[in-house]
């Protein structure tokens, strides 16, 4: 499929997001004046149309990353070794493939990109790995990863604190993947980006460059997307019992950061000499309004959840349109949400 004509099918099925959740299911919508998170964030829509929804035997849920397929569909991964395929106008689901590890095992699958040849990527935080899977599920092949970001005892990363986000820049010779938490010895809140990248097409990737990443205090990175020029969103999210979630989105710059593949030790101190990824603040997803949504544990907004996945679905009026969806750990307290963001980067 050719790039234009691949743009215009997912721009056609994609970036009338909010129409999308409208035809979803219950959905609040307000007025341009009132759906404001901040200057560069708005809110169209939310859906909870598939909320403890199965699909063919399979529980619809535990969403942990998104993705537009090169048909325009929209793929949803649950960290439950689920690989969904959406409708982009009612977020029903029309398909779904079963993922394993080369042994049969299930996978803790948190990242998702769908390559330049159709072939999807996920990023599994168990060991962490990133593997290559066909559109039935095949396993084709896997990414090297170094070993300082392997789980302990084989590396200095922590149980379910791996590759959380993935994500393939423009032009598609480099895919980064963003680690949620830090590496023992590390400063903690100062994770790891490690890159991969190819030469030519039919290529695989092979290990580039690392950065490093300061997420704000008690929150890890759940998810990025990448923006053009070497830009990324970047969504952090905590939680704390008893208040809710925190969910913050960022635009990030790795032009000017230090390769860290060499730096045993990150400590974030300026004396170090390693330029961390420059971020800056788009919006805290608090300020959102309400729309009418309702939570089922305690939340400082209503339409907070235990947000997880992200992409862009495209772009309009200068303004990227954002897909975001919770993950609800098929836990009867959450909830699987979608939301549909505009988002302006300077």
């Amino acid at each position: 499929m050719r790039l234009r004509t691949l743009l215009a099918t997912v721009t056609a099925g994609l970036a009338a997001a909010t129409t999308t959740l409208a035809a979803a299911g219950p959905v609040h919508a307000n007025s341009s004046d009132s759906n404001v998170c901040s200057p560069s964030v708005s809110i169209g829509a939310y859906s909870d149309a598939l909320d403890k929804t199965t699909y063919e035997g399979t529980f619809v849920g535990n969403f942990s990353a998104l993705a537009v397929d090169r048909d325009g569909s929209l793929l949803a991964v649950s960290d439950r070794s689920s690989l969904f395929a959406l409708d982009p106008r009612t977020l029903q689901p029309k398909g779904v493939v079963p993922l394993a590890t080369e042994t049969g095992a299930a996978l803790d699958s948190e990242g998702l990109v769908v390559d330049r040849d159709g072939t999807r990527l996920v990023a599994s935080e168990t060991e962490p790995t990133v593997r290559r899977y066909d559109r039935e599920g095949r396993i084709l092949g896997s990414l090297p990863v170094p070993d300082a970001l392997k789980v302990a005892p084989a590396g200095r990363a922590m149980t379910n604190q791996t590759f959380e986000g993935l994500t393939l820049l423009p032009g598609g010779r480099t895919l980064l993947a963003s680690m949620e938490g830090a590496l023992s010895g590390d400063t903690a809140g100062i994770v790891r980006f490690q890159t991969w990248q190819r030469h030519g097409f039919g290529r695989d990737f092979r290990l580039s460059a690392q950065y490093g990443y300061r997420a704000d205090t008690g929150l890890g990175v759940v998810e990025v997307a990448a923006l053009p020029g070497g830009r990324l969103l970047v969504l952090e999210r905590g939680f704390t019992a008893g208040v809710g979630n925190t969910v913050r989105l960022y635009a990030a710059d790795t032009r000017r950061a230090t390769d860290t593949t060499g730096a045993d030790v990150l400590t974030g101190q300026d004396g170090d000499g390693v330029r961390l990824v420059r971020k800056t603040l788009l919006a805290d997803l608090v300020n959102c309004p309400t729309l009418g949504a309702t939570a089922k544990q305690p939340q400082p907004n209503p339409l907070l959840d235990n947000i997880e996945g992200m992409t862009v679905t495209g772009q309009r009026h200068g303004r990227l349109n954002v897909l975001l969806v919770s993950d609800d750990n098929q836990n009867a307290v959450q909830t699987t949400r979608f939301y549909s963001l505009r988002v302006r980067v300077a």
